[in-house]
């Protein structure tokens, strides 16, 4: 599958009193990587929305390796790992950019609903894209 990275500086108020990133700060940093991967795979989320799906997070996971700090760049790698009838996972690699060691690594495991939250199949139109994307 087709893998997306961004790049992101780590403000000052996503660090605790000693200048390293808290860990909470990771899952927005996943969340950025995923919506360029959605875009970069051809479809925005606000396009998918706009044709009443959505991919809420049903779990999340981050295994923590070393610490980023204030200032520090990281590189967030997405990519799909897994796609299901009604379900998208996606993986993340997190790692700091000028030693290129790894930081962070996680998951995503999204349900596909309908605008009144209801689980139902991927869409045919989603599926269709991701396969076109496999590498």
């Amino acid at each position: 599958m087709k893998k997306t990275m961004v790049e992101l500086r780590v403000r000052y108020a996503e660090t605790d009193q000693m200048g390293v990133a808290h860990h909470s700060s990771y899952f927005p940093w996943m969340e950025a990587a995923r919506t360029e991967l959605m875009r970069d795979l051809g479809m925005s989320y606000r396009e998918l929305e706009d044709r009443g799906f959505y991919l809420p997070v049903r779990e999340a996971f981050c295994r923590y390796m070393r610490s980023l700090r204030y200032d520090d760049i990281a590189v967030i790698e997405a990519e799909v790992l897994q796609m299901s009838g009604a379900s998208l996972k996606i993986g993340y690699r997190i790692r700091e950019k000028e030693s290129g060691k790894p930081v962070a690594e996680g998951y995503t495991l999204h349900p596909f609903v309908d605008s009144y939250g209801k689980v139902v199949r991927m869409p045919d139109f989603l599926r269709r894209l991701f396969d076109s994307a496999e590498l």
